[in-house]
């Protein structure tokens, strides 16, 4: 797998096009990562420095930080990372399942997905605004605990305080235009991307918490431990339900065209990382809220939340798992595969074409939708109960794990397809 890996980046580098599509990628998460060390506007770093325990530790703040790359420990430029997105994201899609006009926009094709990202993208900016506003009276409330200098330097005005939140949100603002892009000229899905480089960023800080722990057990059996879930999650990431086809033999103009037989591959995961990446941002937005609001029930409300307590991990688990079904009947449509193996000429042999089709198909995607659901509830989870039930300290939790390497995985594919996109096109010149 990493030999084949490494031969596929090599074998893009070569390629002129790819190559300038990798190096606009690369590009644009350095810039990404610039903008994480780049304080916000006014802000007294000092004060900063002083409450970095707040966000030590697997609370829900130490789990946001990670995911904006420790952009929010610093209170940089892109303090509030991609999440505002992701989350605006969630609602919309949620919201095209009871809101009838905005089902009626889904179902118009790419004009109506036009639409409904330009809400979304509305959505992120109001959300960031409000989010971004709540953290700057979080740090100042941190910072007066401390007993330290004001956060900002020239004393918490209006006008302070609206230069620090409109900075913020231009923040999130111009990661989601990076994203686009990446999209749109780069390699890879530009928001994953965005995350997979906030979670590598904090990996010498993960082997450096591995090095110092002073459990000599966990030093040995660590690294087992983590390429064992490596090799787990590649495997069923990569395990399909291949459902043979047989098209019918037509004859096209003077020639007999037709008769072969292929497959339609149905991954065990077909939904991705996806469930996991939505499961996470619904999970910790309750807990930010109450850590914003600082009354006496909000706290007790995110403490009853925290990343490692029993209620998060099966909440997060039940979220995982209604998304995997949710985003799986969002990518793949039994009856619209069935209408067009029939247009085609193509059958599953011993299903009758139409409504058969579309039912068998349907029967066995919802087969392979729970164990692929229940798989990416327990990864997201082993990490929580093994902290739980040793004096173990993983830096990382299944949620990154699982991110990390569905992205890599996924990046890989778009990346070997364009290498086979551009190999046809060199046989065909």
């Amino acid at each position: 797998m990493g030999t084949s890996a490494l031969g596929t980046i090599m074998n893009s580098v070569r390629v002129p096009e790819i190559r300038k599509k990798l190096l606009f990628t690369a590009a644009m998460l350095a810039l990404y990562r610039l903008g994480a060390y780049i304080p916000a506007p006014g802000i007294n770093v000092h004060a900063v420095d002083q409450i970095q325990k707040q966000f030590a530790g697997s609370n829900v703040l130490g789990f946001l930080n990670l995911f904006s790359g420790g952009s929010l420990s610093r209170f940089a430029v892109f303090a509030l990372g991609i999440m505002p997105y992701i989350t605006a994201s969630i609602i919309l899609q949620l919201l095209q399942v009871v809101v009838p006009s905005l089902e009626k926009l889904r179902k118009e094709g790419e004009v109506g997905q036009q639409k409904i990202t330009q809400y979304t993208r509305y959505l992120t900016v109001a959300l960031a605004f409000f989010q971004s506003i709540g953290y700057v009276f979080l740090f100042r409330t941190f910072v007066r605990q401390e007993g330290s200098d004001q956060i900002i330097k020239g004393g918490f005005t209006f006008s302070s305080v609206l230069v620090i939140v409109l900075a913020l949100t231009a923040g999130t603002v111009l990661l989601m235009w990076l994203g686009e892009l990446i999209t749109q000229r780069g390699i890879g899905n530009g928001i994953s991307l965005m995350i997979f480089a906030s979670i590598v960023a904090r990996v010498p800080h993960g082997v450096q918490s591995w090095w110092t722990n002073p459990d000599q057990v966990f030093k040995v059996m660590m690294p087992f431990i983590a390429l064992g879930v490596i090799a787990a999650i590649v495997f069923i990431q990569e395990g399909q339900r291949r459902i043979p086809v047989q098209y019918a033999k037509r004859v096209v103009g003077r020639r007999m065209a037709g008769g072969q037989q292929t497959y339609l591959p149905l991954r065990v995961n077909m939904a991705g990382v996806i469930p996991v990446i939505f499961a996470a941002s619904l999970m910790a937005f309750p807990p930010t809220i109450g850590q914003l609001v600082q009354s006496g029930w909000a706290r007790d409300f995110s403490n009853f939340l925290n990343p490692n307590g029993a209620p998060y991990v099966i909440g997060e688990s039940l979220l995982i798992i209604v998304f995997t079904y949710f985003y799986t009947a969002v990518t793949f449509n039994p009856v619209e595969q069935a209408d067009n193996l029939k247009k085609y000429g193509g059958f599953i042999p011993g299903v009758r074409p139409g409504r058969p089709t579309a039912e068998f198909l349907d029967r066995i995607l919802a087969r392979l939708t729970f164990p692929g659901a229940l798989y990416l509830a327990a990864v997201a989870a082993l990490p929580t109960i093994l902290i739980n039930q040793t004096s173990a300290n993983f830096f990382f939790g299944g949620t990154s794990i699982l991110i990390v390497i569905g992205v890599a995985l996924d990046t890989m594919k778009q990346l070997e397809a364009q290498l086979m996109m551009r190999n046809y096109e060199g046989f065909l010149k």
